[in-house]
C-alpha cells in the first residue's frame, strides 16, 4: 500500500498544517454532503493538533467527532480520551461539534460497546478524516499485540463496530473502532513525533507481522492509502 510522508522541522508546524488539511477535508465534506465526522485518538501526541484545529472556523455545528478508541473509565479520569478531547478539541469554534463517546457507565466494556456500535451505525460510514496515533509497540487505536480480540479487530470482513480489547500493555480493558470501521476512512492520517516513534514506523513498515505490530494492517491493508505526518 502506498503511503505518503509529511515531515515537519518541529511539532508547532506539524499541528498548524494538519489542523489546515482537516478543516478543509471537513468543510469540503460538509459543502458536499450536509454533514462531517472526526475520528481521533487520544495519548499525548494530538494535544497541540486538537487546540489548532479547534480554532479553524469551519461549520461545526454540522461536524461529529468521535474516539478511534478508549480506556473503560470515566469521562472525567485523567486517563480517558475523552477528557483530553473535550479539554484540548472541544474549545474555540470546535465548541459546536457533537461528540459521541465511546465510554458509557455501564456494568462492563462489552456493554459499552454494543451501545456505542449502535450509535455510530447512524455515521461515518465512511468517516470523512481518521486520526491514529502509535505506541512503540507498533499498536495503534486498541489493536494491541496480543490483544485478546486482536485478529478479529484487524479482519477487514468484521461488521463496522465498536470492540473491545485486553492486553498486557493496554492497561485498562479498551474500546475500540475496528478496522473495517477506519481503513476505508476519506482521509486516513497517522500522526507520530519524535525519532523513537520514527524508528517504530520504520520497522513496521519493513516488517510483515501484523500481530507483533499491528499498524501495518493501516500500512498495508487500509483501502485508503494513509498520510503520515511526523516530527522530530
Amino acid at each position: 500500500m502506498a503511503h505518503k510522508m509529511h515531515a515537519f522541522e518541529d511539532r508547532a508546524a506539524l499541528a498548524a498544517a494538519l489542523a489546515d488539511r482537516v478543516s478543509a477535508e471537513l468543510q469540503a465534506a460538509i459543502t458536499s454532503r450536509g454533514s462531517a465526522s472526526l475520528a481521533v485518538s487520544g495519548g499525548s501526541t494530538p494535544k497541540q493538533f486538537f487546540e489548532a484545529l479547534s480554532t479553524r472556523p469551519i461549520a461545526w455545528d454540522r461536524v461529529v467527532v468521535t474516539l478511534v478508541d478508549e480506556r473503560f473509565v470515566g469521562p472525567d479520569n485523567t486517563r480517558s480520551n475523552h477528557l483530553l478531547v473535550r479539554t484540548h478539541l472541544l474549545q474555540n469554534a470546535a465548541a459546536k461539534a457533537d461528540f459521541v463517546p465511546l465510554y458509557h457507565p455501564v456494568a462492563s466494556a462489552e456493554e459499552a460497546a454494543e451501545l456505542t456500535t449502535a450509535e455510530i451505525a447512524t455515521f461515518g460510514k465512511p468517516f470523512d478524516v481518521t486520526i491514529l496515533g502509535m505506541g512503540n509497540d507498533g499498536h495503534t487505536a486498541s489493536f494491541f499485540p496480543g490483544g485478546n480480540h486482536l485478529a478479529e479487530a484487524l479482519d477487514r470482513s468484521t461488521p463496522r463496530r465498536v470492540m473491545t480489547m485486553e492486553a498486557e500493555g493496554a492497561g485498562e480493558p479498551r474500546l475500540t473502532l475496528s478496522f473495517s470501521a477506519l481503513c476505508d476512512s476519506r482521509l486516513l492520517v497517522i500522526h507520530i513525533e519524535g525519532a523513537e516513534k520514527k524508528a517504530v514506523l520504520d520497522k513496521a513498515l519493513s516488517g510483515t507481522d501484523e500481530a507483533e505490530m499491528p499498524v501495518r494492517a493501516v500500512l498495508e491493508r487500509s483501502k485508503t492509502a494513509p498520510d503520515i505526518y511526523w516530527a522530530p
